[in-house]
């Protein structure tokens, strides 16, 4: 009998994770709590409890290619970056075109998830779960929790003095959805991620005044990278993945500062980080709304007062109105006993992010926590493949690390002494290495080498290009024959939307050579100045 897998969440990890186990022929039943799949990309006015929620206007961080499922690529006509309505559009193509609906549980929540009395010889589970007011006990061979973590907001009030008598409005940015309740008003954005910044910038269209307050600050990355391309199409290829990791820490880090510098002094802004290490955001606004007055950035909140805020080495009070939380998010597994997945202190015991490192048997994997600087789509489809496989039998098993066995946090991927660190910050791997190091235990890692004597052009284009998800279905367990050509027309699908007029005298040049030539050119600049 085919193994009986429980996906939980039907968002862009739990879509892949059913998809993973129907290519593995394990049987998936994926439960979502809402009616209908998407995750944390589909939009609702209202905030569902326990559902993720984003704003009317965001739009992904990562280009499409980068963002692709690895045999699935966005359509052509779709812009480089999408909105939220269009990237559920794809989920809806993805869920279509491989039969995942029939797959899913609708309105359906996963209250309970135990082991099952024989757990130690079958690794099995009992799965508790809820619709209509009705429970309903589940045994499955393997589980998949596929819920994310932009589900349960942090909202640190104690670190805030004198909020208690703060006589304005605020919130969490989760339950922000329109820029209209900040008109006329003095904003304060508490937090500098993503969303905070993304908030800031469409308040200070109608707001009489934004503040950013940050006590660490945060580089600096554009959508829009060297000579016009997308970020992670230049940032994540093979290449500049070497450089940045066989350099030396420092050097690496001198190295990344150089760049990013380059397009703004961020000491000038009041946006350089406090530590050195590497932790971008990205946005395309920030700069030209500081330098207009429209944001300005300031240090953490030192206290609140009735209508005023005080900020570190700031003597002056500053007015506020409404105040939005940028705080991040918990992790919580409401349903999971505390014994499974071990959190504390942000911290969650898991062998390279999916496995819980004590279990006797690895049938319970977490898909799509970790935090990568690139696209999140490809890694937890990555994730599922290992997970799926190693179900089966098809994969190595976790060995897992002694000190993850005596409880001490998150594994590093690479014993960098990550020990300690908050969520956010352990949470955060480099990507190709990451995909890589997942790609190797289940055989789909390219060889470039095999690559460079069977197809020399495509080796070439897959060290020297972006490293889009293609390039892990092209051999080994799970390889599509499209991959190939995928990989050839990537920047065919990026430049199709932009390049709408062409001019008589067009030229077009590799957009690979030009990143191998700006390399070069940098890394000279770079040894020079020393």
């Amino acid at each position: 009998t085919r193994m009986k897998v429980a996906v939980v969440g039907a968002g862009v990890s739990g879509l892949t994770a059913t998809k993973c186990c129907l290519d593995e022929g394990l049987e998936p039943t994926c439960f979502e709590k809402s009616q209908d799949i998407g995750g944390v990309w589909r939009f609702t006015e209202h905030i569902e409890d326990g559902r993720p929620s984003v704003y009317a206007s965001v739009i992904s961080n990562t280009s499409k290619e980068m963002s692709s499922y690895s045999d699935f690529p966005f359509p052509e006509d779709f812009p480089v970056f999408l909105p939220n309505a269009q990237f559920l559009e794809y989920l809806r193509r993805y869920a279509e075109h491989f039969s995942l609906r029939k797959h899913v549980k609708f309105g359906t929540t996963v209250t309970s998830i135990q082991k099952h009395p024989d757990f130690a010889t079958t690794g099995q589970w009992d799965v508790v779960t809820e619709l209509d007011g009705k429970q309903m006990l589940h045994v499955f061979d393997a589980v998949m929790v596929c819920t994310g973590n932009h589900s349960e907001p942090s909202l640190p009030l104690h670190s805030f003095p004198g909020i208690e008598k703060f006589q304005g409005q605020y919130f969490h940015s989760q339950q922000y959805k329109h820029p209209a309740l900040f008109q006329g008003k003095h904003v304060l954005v508490v937090g500098m991620g993503n969303s905070g910044v993304d908030i800031a910038v469409e308040a200070s269209r109608v707001a009489a005044k934004v503040t950013i307050s940050t006590s660490r600050g945060a580089w600096l990355l554009s959508r829009v990278h060297d000579h016009g391309y997308p970020w992670d199409m230049v940032f994540n290829t093979r290449l500049t993945s070497l450089i940045r990791n066989s350099l030396p820490g420092p050097l690496s880090q001198e190295l990344i500062n150089y760049k990013v510098n380059q397009r703004l002094n961020h000491e000038n802004y009041g946006l350089q980080p406090e530590k050195r290490y590497f932790m971008p955001l990205l946005n395309d606004d920030l700069p030209s709304y500081i330098l207009t007055g429209r944001i300005t950035i300031k240090p953490g909140v030192k206290e609140f007062k009735h209508n005023v805020v005080v900020f570190h080495n700031c003597p002056e009070e500053e007015p506020v109105d409404v105040v939005v939380f940028c705080t991040g998010y918990d992790v919580s597994f409401p349903f999971l006993e505390e014994a499974v997945v071990k959190v504390e202190n942000k911290h969650a015991s898991l062998y390279k992010y999916v496995f819980p490192t004590h279990l006797q048997r690895p049938s319970l994997a977490i898909i799509g926590l970790v935090k990568t600087l690139g696209a999140m789509m490809p890694v937890a489809e990555m994730q599922a493949r290992w997970a799926t496989r190693t179900f089966r039998g098809n994969s190595r098993a976790p060995v897992y690390h002694s000190t993850a066995q005596a409880g001490h946090g998150l594994i590093p991927l690479h014993g960098k002494g990550e020990f300690g660190l908050s969520f956010d910050e352990v949470l955060r791997t480099e990507w190709v290495v990451y995909m890589d190091e997942l790609a190797s235990l289940i055989g789909a890692k390219p060889s470039l080498l095999g690559l460079f004597c069977r197809d020399p052009r495509l080796a070439l284009t897959v060290f020297f290009g972006p490293c889009t998800p293609y390039q892990y279905r092209l051999e080994g367990p799970g390889s599509w024959e499209g991959a190939r050509q995928a990989i050839f027309t990537q920047w065919d699908r990026i430049l199709k939307p932009t390049r709408t007029r062409v001019p008589a005298s067009s030229s077009s040049l590799c957009p690979s050579v030009l990143v191998v030539v700006g390399l070069l050119l940098l890394l000279t600049a770079l040894f020079l100045g020393f």
